[in-house]
């Protein structure tokens, strides 16, 4: 361990992001979690947590409210519980609540409606235990109001005051989850029917008020929500619980305002080198993206700020990362919706999609390579319409993957030679859900993240994009 380097380091990224003097005066507690020691001075024997317990005591300020005067308790997260149902956590600000207590809830929208606390959870490190009473600076969990959502307030029946609601940004990004219908589906996942699926996301939606959810047809449900990274966290956490689906390309919400077909933006803020700021700037330009503000931030870096259309950001994090060498930041936040700013630059490249069924071979993705990227490796099952890669120009082509060498009794000059595969790129289930386009899909499994197009035959794909409007 190299404590006075991580120190130094500390000091240098608070001087960097401008902290004042009395911001970089911050205590120090050298501390292995693994083997339960800490200490204020690397020269003290080794000691028990007792001196970070004293620190969060005597730096981090108390709790403000008073415990007389009447409730008020906001809600900041929800859980589930399929007995009890829905349940609010909350922090207490002001007044006691006990177990049974008739209360008000308080609406974001103005609305109050009566209830009454059924159960009262307290929180003991990481474990959970029913209590009967509770006081402003608690954090508790309550059951017995279906209707809870986040920014809502608990508040004294007899007097209700409600707190200021907390604002939850609307979702902006929506993907279709269906069965899969892959000629390899159910050989990987546990839950594969249409009504394990369903279960699963109408139990996220009771606990994740930021994610909407619609039934668009047999075995298909539309997700609604704020950006690619949540859909994403959404399907891997499935994807561990052995769960099989697909997912189509993330679309944007688009509404229509006084007859103005409208569409979300986002106010994007970016850290990038100073170096690698043209050509993000480029790229962002040609995503329609209009540049507010450019600060320096010492240290090499600059901020830019940009507003830009939702959809603009599709597919742009990855591409981010590369033109910064993983050195940039960035984050972004909704602003409103407004009229369509029209079409934006999308994927430059076409696919590179299996013509037939099988186990791929060495010999086949050798020749494969030369003509684009290339996804998976060597004895990988595929099918037809799998893509396997990505082209290096902008169609898509149709390839083999499974051909091996045909058999002769001819040697040939270079019969010994060894192949040599460029190793597969590997595609995270978020870089995946950027890369395709309106016409692919992925399909997911506990195994398995594969690309695939909608329509697997050629003829089926070439039919389709006929009938397709120009």
């Amino acid at each position: 361990a190299e404590p006075d380097r991580v120190v130094d380091e500390m000091f240098d990224l608070f001087a960097d992001m401008g902290a004042t003097d009395e911001q970089q005066d911050f205590p120090i507690i050298y501390a292995a979690a693994r083997d339960g020691i800490a200490k204020l001075d690397m020269n003290d024997p080794d000691g028990d947590f007792s001196c970070i317990f004293e620190a969060i005591i005597n730096q981090i300020p108390e709790p403000e409210g008073d415990a007389a005067n009447p409730l008020q308790s906001q809600v900041f997260t929800l859980d589930y519980d399929n007995y009890v149902g829905k349940i609010g956590i909350s922090r207490i600000f002001n007044g006691t609540v006990n177990k049974g207590d008739n209360i008000m809830l308080a609406k974001a929208d103005g609305e109050m409606v009566k209830g009454k606390i059924s159960k009262l959870i307290g929180f003991h490190g990481l474990n959970r235990m029913e209590i009967d009473q509770a006081e402003a600076g608690d954090i508790v969990a309550f059951a017995g109001m279906e209707t809870v959502d986040v920014g809502d307030t608990v508040c004294d029946a007899q007097n209700p005051v409600a707190l200021d609601p907390m604002h939850v940004e609307e979702p902006t990004l929506t993907v279709v989850f269906a069965v899969n219908d892959s000629p390899l589906a159910g050989k990987e996942g546990k839950h594969v029917t249409s009504n394990k699926l369903r279960e699963r996301l109408e139990f996220e939606m009771n606990t994740n008020v930021a994610m909407k959810l619609e039934v668009v047809g047999e075995g298909k449900f539309k997700v609604s929500g704020r950006g690619e990274l949540q859909i994403t966290v959404l399907a891997e956490n499935m994807r561990r619980e052995d769960f099989e689906f697909s997912i189509s390309r993330p679309e944007v919400i688009v509404k229509e305002i006084e007859g103005v077909k409208c569409e979300p933006f986002e106010h994007l803020v970016i850290d990038v080198p100073e170096d690698l700021s043209g050509g993000v700037i480029e790229r962002l330009g040609k995503r329609k993206a209009e540049m507010k503000s450019m600060l320096p931030m010492g240290q090499g870096f600059q901020r830019i700020e940009f507003e830009i259309p939702a959809r603009a950001l599709i597919g742009f994090r990855g591409q981010f990362l590369t033109d910064t060498k993983g050195e940039g930041v960035m984050n972004h936040s909704f602003i409103e919706f407004r009229p369509y700013s029209g079409g934006v630059e999308s994927r430059s490249y076409g696919a590179l999609v299996s013509m037939v069924a099988g186990s791929t071979l060495a010999f086949s993705l050798f020749g494969i390579q030369n003509r684009g990227t290339l996804y998976i490796g060597v004895q990988t099952e595929v099918y037809e319409g799998m893509i396997v890669g990505e082209h290096s120009r902008d169609n898509d082509l149709v390839v083999n993957p499974i051909k091996g060498k045909a058999q002769s009794n001819v040697r040939s000059s270079g019969a010994d030679e060894a192949i040599k595969l460029i190793p597969p790129r590997d595609m995270s289930l978020e870089r995946a859900l950027e890369w395709i386009e309106d016409d692919e899909i992925l399909e997911i499994t506990p195994k398995s993240i594969r690309i695939r197009k909608k329509f697997l035959t050629e003829a089926e794909r070439k039919r389709h994009s006929r009938k397709s409007p120009k």
